[in-house]
């Protein structure tokens, strides 16, 4: 599976962004996908995950009621819809792919990444 994240970019505070992820390779419809995060010096940590189907969800709390996770299947991508940001939300932002739903890190499949900045 291939990963492709764009969307991010500069934003002010309480603004909002919405990050695509494009996957493509093997059926990707049937994969677990997911959202993390790497600000500088710190670990890459979860942030959202859905399930194949899209029923099922999952944020970490520091984005809880202000992040939305999706997904088109017909179109082979995933969405991160991200409102009311914080300077803390600044990271370069990272999608990947697992059979298994799981808000670890041991995700088979990883993009390449994208730049959120939220200016004060």
């Amino acid at each position: 599976v291939q990963l492709q994240a764009s969307g991010g970019g500069l934003v002010q505070a309480g603004g909002s962004l919405r990050l695509s992820c494009a996957a493509s390779g093997r059926t990707s419809s049937s994969d677990t996908m997911g959202w993390f995060r790497q600000a500088p010096g710190k670990e890459r940590e979860f942030v959202a995950a859905i399930s194949w189907s899209g029923s099922r969800t999952v944020y970490a709390d520091s984005v809880k009621g202000r992040f939305t996770i999706s997904r088109d299947n017909a179109k082979n991508t995933v969405y991160l819809q991200m409102n009311s940001l914080k300077p803390e939300d600044t990271a370069i932002y990272y999608c990947a792919a697992d059979l298994v739903f799981t808000t670890t890190r041991a995700y088979d499949y990883w993009g390449q990444g994208t730049q959120v900045t939220v200016s004060s």
